[in-house]
């Protein structure tokens, strides 16, 4: 079979062989999470016929899809063998391999279904996991067991419900996509070895919250939409998909940088991303795409967790966009009288 038509199975087993010490055990949990995805997207292309929202640990009313995709993902993994818990991002806490079960030696973290809030308008949506070792294998597991930093990190990816399905995997060794052929179920691969370019023309931010950024994301937008005018003496286009899979996609497949980050909206929160559901898997496949992903004050993977579902602002995409924000923000020591508003001296709607 050419390289062109290698199927994931394929591609995680020969990975695997070039380990003499491996198991299988990783091999057989990637195979359990690929078989989820699988039943996730055929639950995403059904859209409204699947059902109404649902009610989950938070007390909020949540698409009735999460759900689905959640109980999904724990269904087709618990019972394997190769995890000791798994921590949804619709839980609370975590949920530990049932008793009845072999307990593994891995650890599973995922958002079951990411930029679900957009699936009423059709929009590309996804689920992002993340592996880490457990620290007690076999064992029951501990809330504790889960804070590690994204540098601990066996294994990340994510899947694209759009017009294909598409995987993204990352294990430190590059970056690989996988298409779904739907004629014969399996993911083949189709994007090996994605490279993310050091230079861009194009960033993703949520205009709308502009009057609650800090300074150095003021001014880096400002210079960004001044354009060829401007001191970065180059036009940018903005985009913004409001879908954290589709827009880090899109950065593996061409380039870009996409920001969410920390601002003055709601105080209590330091960012808006899930550190371990949502920014250090996505962190980890950029990185080893040879892009950067930052806080906007130092790497993200390197943030030690302290709760399962700590926030954190991202700033990530091509290398040399990322170092530049992050040099803003080290310039900004002191409050700043200049005014980087985004209508400042140049509107979206004239000159």
């Amino acid at each position: 079979m050419p390289d062109a038509r290698k199927t994931l199975t394929r591609h995680t087993i020969e990975a695997e062989h070039r380990h003499p010490d491996s198991t299988g055990d990783f091999s057989g949990l990637l195979n359990a999470v690929t078989t989820a995805v699988k039943m996730i997207a055929n639950q995403v292309n059904r859209g409204a016929l699947v059902g109404e929202a649902a009610r989950t640990d938070y007390g909020e009313v949540q698409k009735r899809l999460d759900v689905i995709s959640s109980e999904i993902l724990i269904g087709e993994t618990e019972w394997a063998g190769h995890l000791a818990a798994m921590a949804p991002e619709e839980m609370t806490g975590f949920y530990p391999v049932p008793a009845r079960y072999r307990r593994g030696k891995y650890l599973l973290v995922f958002d079951p279904l990411d930029g679900s809030g957009d699936i009423d308008v059709n929009i590309p949506v996804g689920t992002i996991f993340s592996v880490l070792r457990s620290p007690h294998p076999g064992a029951q597991a501990q809330a504790t067991d889960f804070l590690q930093p994204g540098t601990e990190q066996v294994c990340a990816g994510f899947a694209l419900y759009g017009p294909s399905t598409i995987l993204v995997l990352t294990t430190g060794d590059g970056v690989d996509g996988f298409t779904l052929d739907r004629d014969i179920g399996a993911f083949v691969l189709t994007h090996p070895q994605l490279r993310i370019p050091a230079e861009t023309g194009e960033f993703a931010i949520n205009s709308s919250n502009e009057r609650f950024w800090e300074p150095p994301v003021r001014r880096y937008v400002s210079e960004c939409l001044a354009g060829r005018t401007g001191p970065r003496g180059k036009d940018f286009t903005m985009r913004w998909i409001a879908s954290l899979v589709a827009e880090a996609f899109r950065i593996l497949s061409r380039g870009g940088v996409f920001l969410y980050p920390a601002d003055s909206k709601d105080p209590g929160q330091p960012g808006r991303l899930r550190l371990m559901h949502e920014g250090n898997p996505i962190a980890f496949i950029i990185e080893q795409a040879g892009g950067l992903a930052s806080t906007g004050h130092g790497r993200l993977m390197e943030v030690t967790p302290l709760d399962l579902h700590q926030r954190v602002p991202v700033i990530l995409g091509s290398r040399v966009e990322v170092e530049l924000i992050e040099r803003y923000h080290r310039d900004h020591a002191e409050p700043s009288t200049d005014d980087f508003s985004l209508f400042n001296t140049r509107s979206l709607f004239r000159p």
